[in-house]
This record gives C-alpha cells, structure tokens and sequence, in this order.
C-alpha cells in the first residue's frame, strides 16, 4: 500500500516523538530543579535531574502512549492492524513461551556479557560517564519498574514492531523497514549513551524485529521485551540495594 507523503510524516513524528520528549523531559526537568534551588546550588542540578529520571521515563511512556493512539486513530487503524493479533493455528501462550525465552537470554547476556561490554567502551568514549545508566534509573525503583515494566515493553512495542512497522511496510521494502525500526528504537534510548543507542538498536531491537518478522504479531517480541526489562529492573534494584 503507498501512502502518501503528507500522511506518512505522521509516522515519522510517531518514531521521532520519544527521543523528543526525552529532550525536553530534560529540559523542562532543569529548569524546574533550577527554580526550586533558587540559583543557589548549581552544581546539585546535573545530579537532581539526572535522579529524576525514572519519572522522566514513566511520563514519557504514557505520552507516547496517547501519540500512538492518536495517530492510530487518524490512520483509521486498529490494534489488530499493527500485529495484537494471532494468525490460524497460533496460540498466545506459545507466542508468549517463543518470546520470553530469547529475552531471559537476552537480559543474561546483557548483565554477565553487554554490561561489563558497554561500561568498557563507554571508559573509551561516550558522551555519558560510565557506570552512570545504572545509577540513573535506579534512582527511584517504584517509578523505574512502572515505566519498564508496565509501559515499556506494551507501548515501545505496538510503535516500532506494530505502527511503526506497518506503516513503514506500507512504503519501504522489508530490509529498509526492518533497518529503520531498529535505528528508530535505538535513538530512542539516547539518553544512555553513545554505546547504549547500539546495543539496544542493534542487539535487542534486533531480536525484537526477528520475532516480529518470523512470529507476524506483536505478542512474541512484547514477551521478549517483557521478559527482558523484568530482570533488567531485578539486576538494577539488587545492584543498587548492594
């Protein structure tokens, strides 16, 4: 199906809207920590801002929430459209069991293999400090596990494995489509660095898309995503407790 130009910059502005919100989710957080201390304590800003950051996650995730539906709505698409649904002869607890797997493996070989991995590079070069993403969401665990957990995976799926993948379908051939919803998924954890943006593009965007890809619907890369920010946001409250 070709859709149109002026229709298809909706979707550009869907994929573009987390990264965007984050942005001024920062910025308006900066102001807001710069009012309330009065001036006084500049240099406590950076590190206000930065413990801020798992209700940054969790407001932005609820944004995108109502974007999606939004742009859902004007596409004159519904949740079966974007991939919530399961072709003849598919049951969702197989698709649930196919997903949870690769993304229990995913989460231990990102906190044995992906994380020592990524704290090495980031002491190369990055433009966040190393160790710094850990200390970040684990800021406050509450408002962390809500926006991993109960938003993420659900909204961040149904937009780069759901509208996003449909309506890029729509235009793009299926190597272009799949390499823009992992680059799309990527810069949307740009917060975390320079490393970070690969590793989640590539490697769990990735396995997400494949799912998407071989399964047909959304309830297979939703359980790896599931799976995967589960012990993610274990690893990150037992680090932090230790």
């Amino acid at each position: 199906m070709n859709i149109p130009s002026q229709k298809f910059n909706r979707v550009w502005w869907t994929l573009l809207a987390a990264p965007i919100l984050f942005f001024v989710g920062i910025v308006v957080a900066s102001i807001y920590f710069g009012f309330v201390t009065q001036g006084q304590n500049p240099e406590a800003i950076p590190q206000l801002v930065a413990d801020s950051t798992p209700y940054q996650l969790a407001v932005v995730q609820i944004w995108l929430l109502l974007i999606l539906m939004k742009s859902m709505k004007r596409d004159g698409l519904t949740w079966k459209d974007i991939g919530w649904k399961l072709a003849d002869g598919q049951f969702a607890w197989r698709e649930v069991l196919i997903g949870a797997v690769p993304g229990i493996a995913l989460a231990l070989l990102y906190i044995y293999i992906l994380s020592p991995m990524l704290t090495s590079l980031q002491q190369i070069w990055d433009y966040v400090p190393a160790g710094e993403l850990l200390t970040t969401l684990g800021a406050s665990l509450i408002p962390f596990a809500i926006a991993n957990v109960l938003l993420a995976p659900f909204v961040e799926e149904s937009i780069y494995r759901g509208y996003g993948w449909t309506r890029l379908l729509g235009r793009f051939s299926q190597p272009v489509a799949i390499a823009l919803s992992v680059f799309f998924f990527g810069i949307l954890h740009w917060t975390g660095g320079f490393w970070y943006i690969l590793l989640t593009g590539i490697v769990a965007g990735g396995l997400f898309a494949w799912l998407r890809l071989s399964r047909k619907n959304i309830i297979a890369p939703f359980a790896a995503h599931l799976a995967l920010n589960i012990v993610e946001t274990i690893f990150i409250a037992t680090a932090i407790v230790h």
